[in-house]
């Protein structure tokens, strides 16, 4: 059985830790490392897997050492690694869900020729739905990318991308969850605007969001040939596709997306 330290016991660590449990993974094959005594204890009367602060003694006996930190705390993570006696005595892997750190980075601070796997997932995990792209570093081989999407796929879907695609995958996946969101946001005020009550508009939109993604992924159809099937000729919907149209959304969304790569390429240069 693969053994996995989960570096960072935040809201995404802790999600992967639930996802793995509930995929049948046993405790005594998961450790987490938390230096905040309180959050330490919440997670272990949780899951009942041990949490430790060592981080050097829970990376030795680990196969998988997956970072799941701020951007600003990887470093005094990276430090501790780079000095602990690893990847000596077992095939390990570095598995890194910090956000714009690229593996260059990750492996100039570990033992030369460590293999090392960037991911990036996004906040759907934290329900077993999440959208979790992995790319290769330099010395990752197959088995090291085949043990990954295993152990993510325990709390969503994986795709595997080069790392120079992984600032777009931000842009559309990563950040994704957030303009979701602010869809759902603007439809209940439409609604509210409408004469419907905030409870009432919140029950419709959410659901509506809930149906439409499940019909979507179990459909044979595109995104686009759906959309077309439920809007009538001169109907409700085709009038209100017109306005959203005039509007500008798809040049909205695309220049959202563009600015959100932009920005996820000064923060990994910024990273370097």
């Amino acid at each position: 059985m693969t053994r996995i330290a989960v570096i960072g016991g935040g809201r995404i660590g802790e999600a992967l830790v639930a996802g793995l449990l509930e995929s049948g993974r046993l405790t005594k094959d998961l450790v987490v490392v938390e230096t905040h005594r309180e959050r330490a204890h919440q997670l272990a009367e949780r899951f009942g897997t041990r949490v430790t602060d060592d981080l050097a003694d829970a990376a030795i006996g680990a196969d998988l050492l997956v970072i799941a930190v701020k951007p600003n705390d990887v470093d005094a993570v990276l430090a501790p690694l780079g000095k602990a006696e690893i990847g000596s005595d077992r095939d390990q892997v570095l598995v890194s869900l910090v956000a714009g750190v690229p593996t260059g980075r990750l492996e100039g601070k570990m033992p030369a020729g460590f293999p090392v796997v960037r991911v990036m997932p996004n906040t759907p995990m934290l329900v077993g739905q999440g959208m979790s792209v992995i790319a290769p570093g330099r010395y990752a081989r197959e088995q090291h990318l085949e043990l990954v999407t295993e152990v993510l796929g325990a709390v969503g879907k994986v795709v595997i991308v080069a790392e120079s695609q992984m600032d777009a995958v931000t842009a559309v996946s990563g950040s994704g969850p957030a303009y979701f969101f602010l869809v759902v946001e603007a439809m209940v005020e439409a609604g509210v605007g409408l004469g419907l009550t905030r409870d009432v508009a919140t029950q419709l939109v959410v659901q509506t969001m809930v149906g439409s993604a499940a019909l979507l992924d179990s459909s044979t159809q595109t995104a686009a040939e759906l959309r077309a099937a439920v809007t009538s000729p001169a109907g409700t919907t085709a009038a209100a596709i017109r306005e959203l149209e005039r509007g500008g959304l798809r040049s909205a969304f695309y220049e959202a997306l563009v600015a959100a790569k932009e920005r996820s390429l000064e923060q990994g240069a910024s990273a370097e």
